[in-house]
């Protein structure tokens, strides 16, 4: 990817781009071209391409956006050098997927589309081809994903601003007047203490 004038993003790619075959057939190069981490397995192994192969490369850009991390980093710790294997695993469990998402997004984001996402991701790195969506069943989730309209969640920081500022007293609701929990509290006390 290269950034050109307003900085416009431009994907480049090795001249590997070819019309694929419609049938399923693959098309065998004699020399492996690409970047390893974004290749499909198969294109690695085998040299074969197929109209999927580039779907498992776009799922690891998705997995890059997501977490802010790159494909391959060996200054990540032991274990989380590749990020498609590192990251899998926690694509569609809320909790975990919390863990690995991109920290500078301060949890600024619907929980919802985030696991869709992940989800998406996980179909596009699928190992067999055939069990990939095809791009334009990736744009379709996309644009699915695009339009949840849930409120994300306030930052900590966030949270503890608005503690500060709207601290209330306990006996009072958030109209300003007495809470009836503590109005019937209040009602039994006098109840018992004219008695």
């Amino acid at each position: 990817m290269t950034a050109f004038q307003a900085y416009n993003a431009k994907l480049s790619d090795f001249g590997l781009a070819k019309l694929g075959p419609i049938n399923g057939n693959s098309h065998v190069t004699t020399r492996v071209m690409g970047t390893y981490g974004y290749a499909a397995p198969e294109y690695v192994a085998t040299g074969h391409l197929y109209v999927k192969s580039d779907v498992y490369g776009f799922g690891v850009v998705l997995l890059e956006m997501l977490t802010g991390l790159r494909a391959l980093d060996t200054n990540r710790p032991s274990g989380e050098h590749n990020l498609v294997e590192w990251a899998k695993h926690s694509l569609t469990e809320k909790r975990k997927l919390k863990k690995i998402m991109d920290p500078r997004l301060e949890e600024q984001y619907p929980i919802t589309a985030a696991l869709q996402a992940g989800e998406l991701i996980l179909k596009c790195l699928e190992a067999d081809p055939r069990n990939r969506p095809s791009m334009e069943e990736v744009l379709e989730t996309l644009q699915k994903i695009n339009a949840i309209d849930e409120q994300p969640k306030e930052s900590k920081a966030t949270k503890s601003k608005l503690k500060v500022n709207n601290h209330r007293s306990p006996v009072h609701s958030k109209q300003g007047g007495t809470g009836s929990r503590n109005t019937n509290n209040h009602r039994r006390s006098t109840a018992r203490s004219h008695r």
